[in-house]
């Protein structure tokens, strides 16, 4: 049964709904669909469930491009309506008759959307009526072929017994099938019987005489065969097999080299003042400072550069282009679209984006183009790229404040530590970049401890403890073979005492499949209610990163024993300075978590550390 069907434009401003079904949902699962999917770009699903305690929905919709409508149907997920769709469909032609701006309400549209929904229920009543009448006649022909088999299978049983073991019952058999046949043909003149027996007969010999000649003669010629190819072995074995040349042993000069290799930089006479200079700008943290980027009149310089050629080199066709451009055109369809979002996806596959979340992409922004008027003097494909542009904005763009200075201020006020916990996959540099952020946090005068929790890989703790030395930072650490939930407990306790402001949380590399260690994180998380979690990447992964995230997310949601588990809060992306312009593993990760990207690191000391430019990233992606 339909729970729910409403319209409302692209501003929010609801329309009309349906209150003949009156029906009052449980939880909000049209804020859901609107929060987590279609403003998230993910308006090319076929549907989208929302699951509550005690409900479970499954929420349909369309879009009027054109007009800036959203139709949206609302049913119970145990339940498998199939005219939906239809549904949606009619009252989206239907309602885009009456739509004006102006007007705000469509009492008027109920006893519409009644017959429609009459029309489309018996239009599903009949498709199942049909599928189940072409079911039936289906299954009678295979039982009846059933029994001809069974009939035919006894009545060649009952010839054979008849006919007999020897010669005579074979040609008796033999003789009877020409008769049947020529009697189903309509023939029943005998002597065409006998002439078919006798040809029957003159042919059979003639076949076996021909596969005997056959036989005779491929054994005439293996026997050739054999003795040319016993000729060729012996030739072989005659000839005496190619020496290989030796393998000179290697001489080792165990001599030491005449000049040392040293490749640093001589001291000058004003080394003092450089290495001075040198550590004043590693003082201050990439954090802090505005990146600059090329300005953008020299990027649309060289894009009307390169669009001029394309036009100079396209002489073929280039007044109906023109006059198309001029006038616009009536409503972009899907097949308007598809060359150039194909070309859009490969686009950012080369980027690293993964292909699952690029096509996703684009199937979103077919969505939201189709049907609307291309206005003129543009392309679809420059259309379809400010789309996409507009989309990936819109993805990266964090929802939520992630000010972590603030954050700690208010914790400092409650008297109480700002707690950070650090996680991912083996080898992606999260304990050097636990020590950029502690970095990064002192020069914004906050106390910071580690705690090292890592008790399961070897050298852990040491590295951790180099570099708290480093950056004269206390260390929490009990060593290894502990458990890392109370060792994070104890270090929150600590930090309590002494007056600590952030305690960053170092934790092992897991892989998202290893279900002890994955509980064992799930453990420590519920234990501690940290303030943020951190999943530390790589920027070079590609659609291993949505395995990922999505893994440790799963897996974080089924072990935590509590019913609304804690799962990743922000995105920590590593190695960033090793991939060039290939920047997709931060949409990738972005998309399929939802989290932000807090923190880039870009190097190997301490200061490289940076905040993502969204801007900077979508360029690159559709550059």
């Amino acid at each position: 049964m339909l729970e729910q069907l409403l319209i409302f434009t692209r501003g929010g401003l609801i329309l009309w709904t349906c209150k003949e079904l009156g029906n009052a949902l449980r939880g909000s699962p049209i804020d859901t669909l609107i929060r987590s999917c279609l403003l998230e770009e993910r308006s090319g699903a076929a549907s989208y469930n929302y699951d509550v305690p005690g409900a479970s929905y499954t929420l349909k919709w369309t879009f009027h491009n054109e007009l800036g409508l959203v139709f949206v149907a609302v049913y119970q997920k145990i339940l498998h309506l199939l005219y939906v769709d239809d549904l949606l469909a009619m009252v989206k032609r239907e309602f885009s008759v009456i739509y004006d701006p102006k007007r705000m309400v469509y009492d008027d549209f109920d006893e519409t959307f009644r017959q429609l929904r009459k029309e489309a229920e018996a239009r599903a009543e009949e498709m199942k009526k049909s599928k189940q009448v072409m079911a039936k006649p289906v299954s009678n022909l295979g039982k009846k072929q059933g029994q001809q088999m069974q009939k035919s299978g006894f009545e060649s049983g009952n010839r054979k017994k008849s006919g007999g073991g020897g010669e005579s019952g074979k040609d008796h058999s033999d003789d009877d099938n020409v008769q049947t046949g020529f009697l189903e043909n309509g023939h029943s003149n005998g002597e065409v019987v006998n002439k078919s027996r006798v040809t029957y007969k003159e042919n059979s010999n003639t076949n076996t005489n021909s596969g005997a000649f056959d036989v005779n003669k491929l054994q005439k010629l293996r026997s050739k065969g054999g003795k040319k190819a016993n000729v060729v072995v012996n030739k072989v074995s005659k000839e005496e097999p190619k020496k290989k040349p030796a393998k000179k042993n290697r001489v080792w000069d165990e001599s030491p080299p005449e000049t040392k290799l040293d490749f640093t930089d001589p001291v000058s006479e004003n080394g003092e003042a450089d290495m001075a200079l040198a550590q004043v700008v590693e003082g201050e943290s990439m954090m802090d400072k505005d990146e600059v980027f090329s300005s953008d009149s020299e990027t649309e310089d060289e894009d009307e550069a390169a669009t001029d050629k394309k036009v100079d080199s396209k002489k073929k066709g280039w007044f109906t282009s023109m006059f198309q451009s001029i006038a616009g055109k009536a409503n972009l369809e899907k097949a308007d679209l598809e060359p150039a979002l194909r070309a859009l996806k490969d686009r950012l596959m080369t980027k690293n984006v993964a292909e699952e979340i690029a096509e996703k992409l684009c199937e979103s922004v077919a969505v939201s183009l189709e049907g609307k008027k291309l206005a003129s003097f543009t392309r679809i494909s420059s259309t379809v790229q400010a789309a996409m542009e507009d989309a990936l904005v819109r993805i990266l763009t964090p929802r939520r404040s992630i000010d972590i200075l603030r954050d700690v201020h208010v914790a400092k006020e409650q008297h109480k530590p700002y707690v950070v916990v650090f996680v991912g996959v083996n080898g992606v540099g999260k304990s050097t970049n636990l020590a950029k952020v502690a970095y990064w946090l002192q020069q914004h005068d906050i106390n910071v401890m580690m705690a090292a929790c890592d008790t399961f890989r070897s050298g852990a703790v040491e590295q951790l403890r180099t570099h708290a030395r480093r950056l004269q930072i206390p260390i929490f650490e009990k060593g290894y073979e502990k458990d890392p939930a109370i060792v994070a407990k104890e270090a929150i306790q600590e930090a309590t005492r002494n007056g600590s402001d952030v305690v960053l949380v170092d934790t092992a590399g897991r892989m998202q499949d290893n279900e002890p260690l994955m509980r064992a994180l799930s453990k420590l998380i519920y234990v501690n209610s940290p303030d943020l979690v951190l999943f530390v990447g790589e920027a070079l992964v590609g659609n291993d990163a949505v395995d990922q995230l999505s893994k440790f997310n799963q897996k974080l949601a089924d072990l935590s024993p509590s019913p609304s588990p804690r799962l990743i809060d922000g995105i920590l992306l590593t190695k960033f300075d090793t991939i060039d312009d290939k920047v997709g593993a931060a949409l990738s990760m972005v998309y399929i978590s939802g989290a932000p990207v807090m923190f880039v690191g870009c190097g190997q000391s301490y200061t490289d550390l940076k905040k993502l430019n969204v801007k900077s990233i979508v360029k690159t992606l559709l550059k």
